[in-house]
């Protein structure tokens, strides 16, 4: 279930990233609200487009090696931190308490969500140690050794 948890973020954090960086202006159109925030800037959409597409590209990664946590930790921390700023603006008066709640599915759900998933991902050392032994042995196997 956590897998299929992690493969759904990624593949749509990445297809967010790739419309956004492809197609920003059509992206800033479709997202409701997002006008609100400010007027329309190709090069600031793309920037945030490849934040999203790291974040999905290091839940997809996870997905497949259990070795690449480190990768959807940023991933993770980028939806946590991202979530904040949204509710930093709403509790500054910046953005208004109805747009908060607009931005529950889309934003505040995912960040909060993926920060759990991820506390939830913590491991013990005997989990560690036996990745580490696997790893190693699938290494020596790759090279011959």
């Amino acid at each position: 279930m956590r897998a299929m948890f992690v493969w759904i973020v990624g593949l749509t954090l990445a297809a967010n990233g790739v419309v956004m960086l492809a197609l920003p202006e059509t992206w800033y159109h479709l997202i409701p609200n997002i006008a609100d925030t400010g007027p329309f800037n190709p090069h600031f959409v793309r920037d945030i487009g490849c934040a999203y597409l790291v974040a999905g590209g290091g839940f997809i990664w996870f997905s497949i090696d259990r070795g690449a946590r480190p990768a959807a930790l940023a991933g993770s921390a980028f939806l946590a931190l991202h979530a904040l700023v949204h509710l930093w603006d709403a509790m500054a008066g910046r953005e208004g308490f109805i747009h908060l709640l607009e931005d529950v599915p889309t934003v505040i759900l995912p960040g909060l969500l993926v920060f759990i998933f991820a506390r939830g991902c913590s491991r013990s050392k005997e989990n560690d140690d036996a990745e580490m032994a696997d790893a190693a042995a699938n290494r020596r196997l790759r090279t011959g050794l």
